[in-house]
């Protein structure tokens, strides 16, 4: 029976992330000039993970986490081959909030970070130096632990792939699976409104991390002509 699993706006966000942390990853390692990219892709991180959190109670059935956060009861069931459903299975919903958990400490540790030479965070303003080398430390830190979350996450559609012959890719990329059991439903939900009003609850939590509401610096005072 095919189905119909993932909306778009799901999609869409669950690609541009992939490449978002990809670039982050990349331009964060190299550093220099590439620091601005870093810190633009930084705060374009956090739009889409505000994003999603909002369509994570307003998207469409499978896309909401009261549908695939795992409770204790999912989790056995899982374990014992009893779970039945779509979308994520309990114990890769448990990844999922794992990875967008580091992801958004990660975001919002950015904006108060530097990297010792000429790049700040653009809310670090608001913290002392010491508070920003800390936060500096536990962003640079907080690398292995995505890494950690991305790898196991390729594993297990390498793993369901070979071992299950079950695709995870391909509903990601149409929206469309195949599934046993006849109770399982459509994706219902995600109306127009809901999605304009992540867009625009994204928009906003990424002006206010890019300093929004700080006061302009001011500019340097003009430098007076020697009186000669």
């Amino acid at each position: 029976m095919r189905l119909k699993v993932w909306d778009l706006p799901t999609r869409l966000f669950h690609w541009l992330l992939f490449l978002a942390v990809a670039a982050a990853l990349l331009t964060g390692l190299q550093g220099g000039n590439w620091m601005v990219w870093h810190g633009r892709i930084g705060l374009l991180i956090l739009g889409l993970l505000v994003f999603r959190l909002v369509w994570g109670v307003l998207g469409s059935t499978y896309a909401r986490f009261a549908q695939f956060v795992p409770t204790p009861g999912r989790l056995l069931d899982y374990v014992q081959g009893r779970w039945r459903g779509v979308g994520h299975n309990p114990l890769g919903a448990l990844s999922v909030l794992a990875l967008l958990a580091v992801l958004l400490w990660q975001s919002v540790s950015g904006l108060f970070a530097n990297d010792d030479i000429a790049f700040n965070g653009p809310l670090y303003p608001l913290v002392s130096r010491a508070t920003s080398d800390w936060l500096t430390s536990w962003h640079r830190q907080a690398l292995w632990p995505i890494v950690g979350l991305v790898t196991l996450h390729i594993l297990a559609i390498l793993f369901y792939a070979v071992l299950r012959g079950k695709n995870l890719v391909r509903p990601m990329l149409t929206g469309w699976t195949e599934a046993d059991d006849p109770g399982m439903r459509s994706a219902r939900g995600g109306k127009l409104w809901a999605l304009l009003l992540a867009v625009i609850l994204a928009g906003f939590a990424v002006w206010l991390a890019d300093g929004g509401l700080l006061t302009p610096a001011a500019p340097p005072p003009p430098q007076s002509l020697p009186a000669w």
